[in-house]
């Protein structure tokens, strides 16, 4: 349900609401009242307002007060929408028209359906709009979540990369997917090379991969349990995206799923997991596709993101499609494709960042072990093919068309590293130079470095990752990683540093804009 609150009525003078039986004492037992169960968070900030969540642990009202105070002062009250169990009693609300670079505050409460006069304690979250003139932007961006195995660990300090990435303030999270493993079941305990043991806070939909709606629902749920995901949640607003895990690994439409899955039906499993991803986080929706994920976020003068959707159009790439293109070679998709173009042509913004859930040239093998079928964009040494023509077409374009300062984030492949792109080195030489950045796991294993192809010249420019003997490392190895991006409002420089959990800077470059 979209609320929509213009600037005057927001500005003006408090008026008279259902929401004022916020107010009134609540006379019930502490049991009787609904209970916020996951935190709040915001997510697809712009310039005139933003989407908040909450869940509630019954059938309720979510009611929702928005100020430009953190005492709210001059705070008005929205009206209530319900969280009914068809939605897992997650609601959504998009708050419009609130005025930009502002600091906004919001508070959420939930009414019982039963008894109005029954309302929960208030969860505060905050976020800030984006600016209309040309100030300071900073933004985190990194994957991989709860991965291998690696739960909620107290004697470690939970999520602690998310406290790291928090203490930066950061305007926004920049999530490239794989923001849970609905498909990496968590044991209580897991025992470590050096023998110490590993200890997970467990659910009991977590010990097995997920099939039911409901699972799906609980792997996301699992991470919202943690301390500092739901501290930083309150006041980071998240821009995600999704990648494989949360459905199956390297799922597409014509996946094969192991014998683990009784579920038998990847498409029946990816709708599932969809609309628990959509339910789960604060997320823009679109009436022309409804549950589409592939997005243009606008974030000021100097800055649009372009989200892609990596998984739900493409097809299964088959050996002897490798050197053509067509439905079983997509990877983006016409539409999703055109739609890239359009908005990189149309955008004004200084940087142009394109948030790819998964690396240009680094090779995925869908069989790692036996080192077959790249799951990736990469197909190997050589000139484009398969999976690759769609990346050579958007490079020609960019050059061809005249945009500027594009960058590329992802993670996806649990290692840090910056890859220079330069068509001097590459086997297709039709793109102006480029840089991609990738970066994680925020909290899963930690693996690397992959091969790379040539096709488009990546050079290595950094890389952080455990070396081919050490493999699946666990958080508690420090080697979980994000990354930072800051756009000075005065020049327009874009600084991206990469980060451990212990918040040492890696490496860093500064990359000056391009004037047309």
């Amino acid at each position: 349900m979209t609320v929509r609150i213009s600037r005057r009525k927001f500005l003006s003078s408090t008026a008279a609401t259902g929401f004022g039986v916020i107010a009134m004492p609540y006379l019930s037992r502490a049991g009787d009242r609904p209970v916020i169960s996951h935190g709040v968070q915001s997510g697809d900030v712009g310039a005139d307002g933003g989407v908040v969540w909450a869940r509630a642990d019954r059938p309720s009202q979510m009611m929702v007060e928005v100020s430009t105070t953190e005492s709210f002062a001059n705070a008005r009250a929205l009206p209530p929408i319900a969280a009914l169990p068809e939605s897992d009693f997650t609601a959504k609300m998009l708050l419009e028209n609130l005025p930009a670079g502002q600091e906004i505050f919001y508070r959420v409460r939930f009414r019982d359906l039963s008894h109005i006069d029954i309302a929960s304690e208030a969860v505060v979250g905050r976020f800030r709009t984006a600016p209309a003139d040309r100030r300071d932007v900073s933004f985190v961006w990194g994957g991989d979540v709860a991965g291998q195995g690696w739960g909620i660990n107290p004697d470690d300090g939970g999520m602690f990369t998310f406290a790291t990435m928090r203490k930066h303030r950061p305007d926004f999270l920049l999530h490239s997917g794989d923001t849970v493993y609905a498909d990496g079941p968590i044991k209580s305990e897991v025992k470590l090379p050096d023998g110490k043991v590993w200890k997970n806070v467990t659910i009991e939909e977590k010990a097995k991969v997920a099939e039911t709606l409901d699972e799906f629902r609980a792997a996301h749920k699992y991470n919202f349990m943690d301390e500092h995901v739901r501290a930083f949640n309150a006041e980071v607003p998240i821009f995600v995206q999704w990648d494989d895990h949360e459905v199956t690994n390297n799922w597409s439409l014509s996946k094969q799923l192991p014998a683990s899955y009784k579920e038998r039906d990847i498409s029946l499993l990816a709708a599932r997991a969809g609309r628990a991803f959509h339910e789960m986080y604060p997320i823009r929706e679109n009436l022309n596709e409804p549950g589409r994920l592939y997005r243009t976020l606008n974030y000021g003068p100097h800055l649009d993101v372009f989200m892609l959707d990596e998984r739900s159009y493409r097809g299964p790439n088959g050996a002897n499609l490798q050197d053509s293109y067509g439905p079983e070679s997509h990877f983006l998709g016409p539409d999703q494709l055109a739609w890239l173009k359009r908005g990189l042509l149309n955008s004004r913004a200084t940087w142009k960042v394109i948030a790819s859930d998964m690396p240009l040239s680094i090779i995925v093998y869908d069989d790692a072990t036996n080192k077959k079928g790249s799951e990736a964009f990469a197909q190997g040494d050589g000139p484009p093919r398969g999976r690759e023509l769609e990346i050579a077409d958007i490079l020609r374009f960019i050059k061809t068309s005249g945009v500027v300062n594009t960058v590329w984030l992802t993670a996806d492949v649990h290692y840090a590293a910056a890859h220079y792109y330069n068509p001097d080195k590459a086997q297709f030489q039709e793109f102006d130079p480029f840089w991609e950045f990738v970066a994680g796991p925020l909290h899963a294993g930690t693996f690397g470095p992959n091969e790379l192809d040539n096709t488009f010249g990546p050079e290595v420019k950094f890389i952080k990752a455990p070396g081919p003997d050490k493999q699946n490392l666990p958080p508690s190895a420090g080697m979980q990683f994000f990354g930072h991006v800051k756009i000075d409002g005065a020049t327009g420089q874009m600084i991206v540093t990469l980060r451990d959990r212990a918040d040492v800077a890696l490496w860093s470059t500064t990359l000056d804009p391009k004037r047309t």
